[in-house]
Order: structure tokens, then C-alpha cells, then sequence
């Protein structure tokens, strides 16, 4: 998962969380749980039963002669040099971080514009984490940065111990490529941080008893000093306990000097209100909508980012204000880009003095770069390729270039470089080799019509040779939430691993994402969220109808929110699928609230504590809706004991009650990795190898009919 949709997704994708206290209101389902046991993440009795549950699945997996093919070529494939190391522009260098075989937990490492363009750059080590981690006997997780406008030199390196969300802060220098002697040290807690200027902070973090939501989020921020104990910090806002997702500070600057704190309460997971920050004037609330936040500035124009109607402007839009206007606490929203139905907003990102917009037209690539006018902006459309996804990778406020990737289901990714103040099309840079033979594979995008009449997009990639006899075995995906697109980015080691082997590939673009912008997304929140499965139902009822596949031969996988919905579509249409894999998923949907950092995504699910609410999530929770004597495809449930966001306790209890019920499953649960399983390169390939074999076995060797 830039942004305040970055932020979104890093919360509910790849996360932070700590089980939050107990809520007053209880049910009889909950009273009569008999599995609340398991929900003890790291107790002894939890986590003996995961190594046992684990001892009775690694052999059926591991065992199988495809498995170690399997993990090699997908550890191959994401450790190889070849790759494209992805630029970031920092202090007038380019800055990447690198994971290989050598350096499983990765380096952070430098080098010119000019040499980077070259093919084989010279790269100078900053940070190496796999000799920091033996150095300190931790197993450290890179989870990005933060620098000091506007020279770059000074910047926060955001670590986390096995992937956590919870992560720890330090300072570092990129001149001597050191971390600063005595300099800023934020120890390990779900925290934001903003540089003020170069000594001063503005921290939200768990300050001590009291000073974090019940989803286990800040909503303290303080203002630390260099050199002074944390102790010693100084509140500058508070804002309640109460909030789903906490309060942050962060600081709008430009090329021109200017500059802007804004202060974002965030009281539900997609809103909230935000506040512009003086260190003699505190802060004064802004009159603008929940949903809109602030994307960049450029020239004193600060740009923004709705998904919800403002003014004349329909939700969805980008709009611009004078910096005064944000000031002063009263915005008169003006026009920059306005999708039509069938687009949406993917990026907002800002230049020196340009803006760049990346969006998706009928799930399809776009960008363009808007110019500062006397009255407005001058758009120009970026030169990029149909039918693949586009996203900015990089842009500096010190400049106009701007690194682009392009990729689909079967063309490997392309690297290219512009300068957004003298469009032209992109200079190709660098392209990853092909991982995979595409050859003979074609990429359809159908629609099929779900139970409201809403024609639903999705794209299948067909393999060679591949006959509409409803034979072909089939993965199919889909994320359907938070209003998170899903695009055709390549398929990489699934291609390889899969449809070099004669499997198809479908990716569904139902309604909860953000394929069609707020909308899209509004359909499937609260109790409209049935629609969801239905939408993800139509789409495998369509494969049956095209002859594509069958359901002795079609497989689903998802993760996250997507595990939910994968876990929905195991109970409620059972007779659709052969495998299902449920990846560290949200499923006992009535105490979710309680688990990790559940109570942040009421806005998303709804709450139990709202009667009408309460009464939809009992309804499609996959926990409370598993039935006895029904004949289900044998589920595949891994997590992660390390996911301090969704939390492992929704796979561990869905498994034990399987288990009551006599139903066959499958059950794996990695001891590290975080919500995302990136703890390092082997466990993704680990993970990965593990649920191929468990499809191979379910659609591949299966009798087709």
C-alpha cells in the first residue's frame, strides 16, 4: 500500500496493534465462545496448540514433491540481483532499499542520478540491516523514513522488531551515513513522527497509561526536543480515546519555503477533523469534509484529496487552495482534476512546482501533470501504455523528475523518468527481466452482472493452449474494501509457479474497493456489504458460464480484509469453490472489535454495539456461521503470530471450530513476518510455495470432472 490512502492501507494491510480493553457490551455468542482461550496471542496454551496444529500441516505441504520447486523459484525470483531497485530522491541522491539472498533483511544503500541511469550503478551502503540485526540480536524490519525538508539530510528510519507495527524511530545522517551520535531515538510503539525543523519533533506514540485508543492508536501529540527526554515533551494537542484511528501531525512544505502543520484526528479509520498548527497560535480548526485530506503544496497551493462530495466538487476529486485559505481555517475548494464515473484517483504526488495525478480509467493506467496557471492548472497527459497499472514511484520537491513504473498481468515491469516541467514521454530506464514464460498467454477483461445488475469488471490471463471446455484450473483474487483498487501489476512468481503450468488467473474488481473511486467503495460499507460477496460470487458464476473453469477446478485466495471475504465466500457458497485460502484474515466479524486493532474499522464493518449493525455482522461472520454436516472444500488458514493489527486469533479460533465440527482443514501460523509476512525474502517464498502446493494439489491433480 503515499498518502492518505497509504495511510489506509498501511493500517489495515500491513499493520500495528494491541488488543484493545474489553467493550461493555456482550452477547450470548460471545458469552459462550468457547475459544477465547486462543485469543491470547503470545500465551503458552495459544501457542502450543499453533505448533501442534502446525506439526499436523507442514508435512502434507512440505512433503509434496512440488514444494521445494515451488519455493525456489519463487525465492528466485524475489531475491534476484537483476531486479529493478526502485528509486527514492533524497538529498540529491537516489536512494533505494534492497533485499537479496545475500542481504535477506536488506540494505539501504545511495548513489547519482547520473550513475543510476547507467546499468549497473554503484551503489554505497548507508544501513545494513542484516549486521544491525546481529549486532543487536534483533531481527529489524525496514519500514521507510522520514526527512527534513527541505535539505533531506536529517531523516527518521522507522525499524520494526519481526514486523510488527509497532516500530522504533532513529535518527540518521546521510552526510556521514551514520545514525546521529545522541541524536533522536523514539523507542518501539505504534507512532507518527514529523520533523518541525531540525531539533524539535511532533510525536504521537503511547505516552503512558491513558494515551491510546481502544484500537491501541495515539491520540497524544507532543512536541520532544533534541537532547531532552521524552519525559520532558510537550503536548500540543490531545484528542480522545475514543477515536478509531488517533491524531498525527504532519508538515505541508514546497520548493518555495513555505510551510504548514496540520494536525489530523482521525475519530473513524476513513476521517476525521483536521486542525492548522502555530507553535504561538495552537490549533485552529479547519472547516473541510471528514473525508478529504491534504495531498501536497506546490507554489503556496495546497492540494487536496476527497472522497467525499465538497462544495461543487464531487467526491472523488483533486482540489486546490491558497495556503491563507488553510490558515485562516475557511477553504474555498478549487478544481484540479474531476474523474469521470468510470475513473478514479490513484495519486496525488507534488514536484517542485508541478503536480502529478495517477488514476485508474475502467481499471486502467493513466497520469497526468498540472501546471500552476495565473487562475488554476494546466493539465498535460503523460505518455504511458494501455491496459497496464501506473504509479508514480518517486518525486523531490527539489526538482521536476519524476520515476514512473508501468506493469500488467504478462509485461514486466518498466522504469521510466520525466521531467514533469517539460512533458515529454518517459525515457526508459530500466525493465525487469521476464519472470516467467507469457508467451501464448492472452489477458481478457469480461463483466459479469451481480444480483443488483451492476456489471462487475474483472481480468482473467489465460494460459497457452488453454481450451473454454471449463477445464482450466483457476486462482482467483479479489480485496473488495477500504477503497483499495486492485490492478493488473505482474504476475511475477504466480506466473511462473502457476500459469506456466497450464492455471488460469482471475482478478475481480467488485464493489468495496476503490476501482470506481468513493463510490465504489460506499456501496459495500456497514450492512450494504453483502453486495461485496455477491459481486465476487457473480464473477465465478461468469467463469462457469464462459466455459472458462468449473468449480471442481476454480481456487480463491485473499488476505486481510480479503480473508474475509474469503472466509464469507467459504460459508456461503460452499458449492462454488474446490480451495479456498483464507491469509491472516478478520473472521469471528461479532468480537472483532476486541481483537488487535479491530475497533479502528467500525466505519469500514460497522460495530456491534449498533443494534441493526450488530445483527449484519452476526449474519456473514464466517466464525459464527460455520455449520455441521456441511460439505466444504477444505480451507488452507495461515497467519502470522507477529500481526499485531488483524491479529492471529480470528485464524486460530475459525481453525479450532473446524476442528469441532469434524470439517477437514488445513492451518499454518509463522511465528514472525508482521500482518504483510515480510519479515525477510525467505518467508514470503516460504509462504508463498506453501499455498501453491496446497492449490496444485486441490485443482491440479483433481479429476476434471
Amino acid at each position: 500500500m503515499r498518502g492518505w490512502r497509504g495511510l489506509l492501507a498501511g493500517t489495515m494491510l500491513a499493520g500495528q496493534l494491541v488488543a484493545g480493553p474489553a467493550m461493555a457490551q456482550t452477547s450470548p455468542m460471545t458469552e459462550n465462545d468457547p475459544y477465547i482461550w486462543l485469543e491470547d496471542k503470545d500465551g503458552a496454551k495459544a501457542l502450543a496448540w499453533v505448533e501442534a496444529e502446525n506439526a499436523k500441516t507442514l508435512p502434507r505441504l512440505q512433503n509434496d514433491p512440488r514444494y521445494q520447486t515451488f519455493y525456489s523459484e519463487a525465492l528466485a525470483i524475489a531475491s534476484a540481483k537483476d531486479r529493478i531497485p526502485m528509486p527514492g530522491q533524497i538529498y540529491g541522491r537516489i536512494v533505494n532499499f534492497w533485499r537479496d539472498a545475500d542481504h535477506p533483511q536488506g540494505l539501504w544503500r545511495w548513489t547519482t542520478e547520473a550513475d543510476y541511469a547507467s546499468a549497473a550503478p554503484k551503489w554505497t551502503t548507508l544501513l545494513d540491516l542484516d549486521a544491525l540485526g546481529k549486532a543487536e540480536g534483533k531481527k529489524w524490519v525496514w519500514k521507510g523514513l522520514s526527512c527534513l525538508s527541505p535539505e533531506d539530510r536529517l531523516c527518521l528510519i522507522a525499524l520494526s522488531e519481526g514486523g510488527e507495527d509497532a516500530i522504533e524511530y532513529r535518527e540518521f545522517d546521510l552526510e556521514t551515513g551514520q545514525f546521529v551520535p545522541n541524536g533522536f531515538r523514539l523507542s518501539t510503539s505504534k507512532q507518527g513522527a514529523a520533523w518541525l525543523d531540525k531539533d524539535t519533533l511532533l510525536v504521537s506514540r503511547d505516552w503512558g497509561q491513558g494515551t491510546l485508543t481502544k484500537s491501541s492508536y495515539p491520540f497524544v501529540v507532543k512536541m520532544v526536543k533534541r537532547g531532552a527526554p521524552l519525559e520532558q515533551a510537550t503536548e500540543i494537542f490531545r484528542g480522545a480515546p475514543t477515536d478509531e484511528l488517533g491524531t498525527y501531525a504532519s508538515v505541508l512544505t514546497d520548493a518555495k519555503g513555505n510551510r504548514a502543520v496540520v494536525i489530523e484526528r482521525r475519530q473513524t479509520f476513513f476521517g476525521g477533523s483536521k486542525l492548522f498548527w502555530t507553535p504561538g497560535g495552537g490549533a485552529k480548526p479547519i472547516a473541510m469534509p471528514a473525508r478529504a485530506f491534504p495531498a501536497g503544496m506546490v507554489d503556496g497551493k495546497v492540494i487536496f484529496q476527497t472522497s467525499d462530495a465538497w462544495g461543487q466538487h464531487p467526491a472523488g476529486s483533486v482540489v486546490w487552495a491558497p495556503l491563507s485559505e488553510l490558515e485562516a481555517g475557511q477553504i474555498t475548494p478549487r478544481a484540479l482534476f474531476t474523474p469521470t464515473d468510470r475513473q478514479a484517483v490513484e495519486g496525488v504526488l507534488t514536484t517542485r512546482d508541478r503536480v502529478v495525478v495517477t488514476y485508474i480509467d475502467n481499471v486502467r493506467g493513466r497520469a497526468s501533470i498540472f501546471a500552476p496557471t495565473g487562475n488554476g492548472w494546466a493539465a498535460t497527459a503523460v505518455q504511458v501504455p494501455d491496459n497496464m497499472a501506473v504509479d508514480v514511484v518517486s518525486t523531490s520537491d527539489r526538482s521536476n523528475t519524476v520515476y514512473l513504473s508501468t506493469s500488467g498481468f504478462t509485461t514486466p515491469t518498466v522504469l521510466s523518468r520525466f521531467d514533469a516541467g517539460r512533458p515529454a514521454a518517459p525515457q526508459v530506464l530500466k525493465t525487469l527481466p521476464a519472470r516467467f514464460d507469457a508467451a501464448g498467454t492472452t489477458v481478457h477483461q469480461y463483466e459479469a452482472v451481480s444480483t443488483d445488475g451492476t456489471k462487475i469488471p474483472y481480468f482473467v490471463v489465460l494460459p497457452k493452449g488453454a481450451k473454454l471446455d471449463g477445464t482450466t484450473p483457476t486462482l482467483m483474487t479479489a480485496y473488495g474494501g477500504f477503497e483499495i483498487a486492485r490492478l493488473p501489476n505482474y504476475l511475477g512468481s504466480t506466473g511462473k509457479i502457476w500459469t506456466e503450468r497450464g492455471g488460469a488467473f482471475v482478478l475481480a474488481n467488485i464493489r468495496g474497493g476503490g476501482e470506481f473511486g468513493p463510490k465504489w467503495h460506499d456501496a459495500g460499507r456497514k450492512t450494504k456489504r453483502q453486495i461485496i460477496y455477491d459481486d465476487f460470487a457473480s464473477v465465478a458464476k461468469d467463469l462457469f458460464t464462459r466455459r472458462i473453469t468449473n468449480p471442481q477446478k476454480l481456487g480463491i485466495y485473499g488476505g486481510s480484509n480479503g480473508g474475509l471475504l474469503m472466509g464469507v465466500e467459504l460459508t456461503q457458497h460452499p458449492e462454488l469453490w474446490k480451495a479456498v485460502t483464507i491469509q491472516v484474515p478478520l473472521l469471528d466479524m461479532v468480537r472483532y472489535q476486541k481483537i488487535a486493532a479491530g475497533d479502528s474499522w467500525k466505519d469500514e464493518y460497522g460495530s456491534i454495539d449498533v443494534p441493526e449493525e450488530a445483527a449484519f455482522l452476526r449474519k456473514i461472520s464466517p466464525y459464527a456461521n460455520i455449520r455441521k454436516g456441511v460439505a466444504y472444500p477444505e480451507p488452507y488458514i495461515w497467519t502470522t503470530t507477529k500481526d499485531d493489527r488483524v491479529g492471529p486469533q480470528h485464524a486460530r479460533k475459525f481453525t479450532a471450530r473446524l476442528s469441532e465440527y469434524g470439517i477437514p482443514y488445513l492451518f499454518y501460523e509463522d511465528t514472525a513476518g508482521g500482518h504483510s509476512g515480510d519479515a525477510d525474502i525467505a518467508q514470503g517464498a516460504r509462504l508463498s510455495a506453501q499455498q501453491m502446493v496446497y492449490f496444485a494439489q486441490k485443482l491440479m491433480d483433481a479429476p476434471k470432472r
